[in-house]
């Protein structure tokens, strides 16, 4: 809301004070500039210097403020609800993980036709001790066990998942073994394909911009060539991704494997999960009056694309930048058997600048790609694994295959 608020404004900066999906004990707070955009180096250090040399806050002149903040929350609200593309009634299972979305979601939700809602109680008003959850971040194991349990209870079409600050959104859904919720990754594929789809054929699709960054799948890079639209690979977050456009194209998604989505970037050039979940059930609904759900969706992705089976995974280490300087100095040449070479992002120029490692690797028609970086705040190492098998119509005994490939590369990135 801040992102969409500073962009339409429009306001030189916008601040947001939140611990997100840590605890309380994290606040600190996001800058927007740039048409809503989160701020980068070199701006993030000259804030910094600035703070240094800040008189105490009495002593800082005072200038009247104009407040319009219900006016603001009413537009992004009814924006948000313009992402919708078909009409009827999808039941909806929603938790806002005792954070600030759930009446939000609710009104754009509401808007945008979907008045079969049903919230997880004990888990809808704000409260910032969590007491639900140990963790109140959709994608740990746990945080989201009410909200299939209500799914399943209700018969649900979708499950969602919004982090406490809301600009995150997991999806949850139905299928023959229960419930099970969507990776970042497959929702990405999922709302990319679908907002590619709706573009008119010619110009407008062949200046349409999708992005992802470096530690998400490849898949949409390959869902955009489809489509005759243009893919742009950024760094991890997305202060980079809102800055994909290039002149003589118009991003239309983004998104991380980290459950961030950027459904509307002509509104909110931020992640958002109250329009992403929006869409996720217009595409429920679209699909459904095809005869079709969400596993139809990724099973056709898989048909064209190939099978992609992705992961995150973490290893705490004693000092996460020797770890990286050993690995540099002997990289592995295989990995789980097959033959890896190296690229070292600290080679890379500009924007593409960071400290991670990419090893790729093919083993006739199976290609694998791990990506390893140190944590910003932790002495951990984070390893992004992707496997990729050629496009076939045996697709269970082509995820079988990937699963168990990925779980050998987690398995060698546990050791380093």
């Amino acid at each position: 809301m801040v992102a969409y608020t500073v962009r339409h404004l429009p306001a030189v900066a916008g601040v947001q004070i939140t611990a997100s999906h840590n605890p309380p004990s994290d606040n600190g707070y996001k800058v927007f500039l740039d048409g809503g955009m989160q701020i980068i180096s070199p701006t993030d250090r000259e804030i910094e210097a600035a703070l240094t040399r800040a008189p105490h806050a009495d002593e800082i002149p005072r200038a009247a403020v104009q407040t319009g903040g219900l006016r603001q929350v009413y537009g992004y609200l009814e924006r948000a609800a313009r992402v919708r593309r078909t009409t009827g009634s999808v039941r909806i299972a929603l938790t806002p993980l005792h954070g600030v979305g759930g009446e939000y979601a609710l009104d754009a939700l509401a808007l945008a036709g979907f008045d079969d809602v049903h919230v997880v109680e004990e888990q809808f008003n704000p409260d910032p001790d969590f007491p639900t959850v140990s963790f109140p971040n959709p994608e740990e194991p746990g945080a989201v066990d009410a909200l299939l349990a209500l799914a399943d209870d209700v018969d649900a079409e979708i499950a969602i998942a919004l982090d406490p600050d809301a600009d995150r959104c997991a999806v949850g859904i139905p299928g023959p073994d229960g419930w099970r919720m969507l990776t970042g990754d497959e929702t990405g594929w999922l709302l990319g394909d679908y907002i590619l789809s709706q573009l008119e054929p010619g110009p407008v699709s062949e200046a349409a911009l999708v992005a992802s960054t470096v530690v998400s799948s490849r898949m949409l890079a390959s869902i955009a060539a489809a489509h005759g639209a243009q893919h742009a690979e950024t760094l991890t977050g997305f202060k980079w991704l809102a800055r994909a456009q290039t002149p003589g194209n118009t991003l239309v998604y983004a998104y991380e494997e980290a459950i961030g989505h950027c459904v509307d970037p002509a509104s909110v050039r931020d992640k958002d999960g109250i329009s992403a979940a929006i869409l996720a059930a217009d595409l429920v609904a679209a699909l459904r009056d095809q005869g079709r759900t969400l596993l139809d969706a990724l099973d056709d992705l898989a048909k064209v694309h190939g099978v992609h089976v992705t992961g995150a995974h973490t290893r705490h280490v004693d000092d996460a930048a020797a770890a990286m300087d050993r690995l540099r100095a002997a990289p592995p040449a295989e990995l789980a058997g097959i033959a890896v070479t190296v690229e070292d992002l600290l080679q890379r120029d500009g924007q593409q600048h960071t400290d991670a490692l990419i090893f790729t690797g093919r083993d006739g028609d199976t290609s694998v790609r791990v990506v390893v970086r140190p944590s910003g705040t932790e002495p951990k190492l984070k390893s992004y694994t992707e496997v990729r098998c050629a496009p076939t119509d045996d697709l269970n005994t082509a995820r079988a295959h990937a699963q168990k490939l990925s779980q050998d590369l987690a398995d060698t990135a546990a050791r380093w």
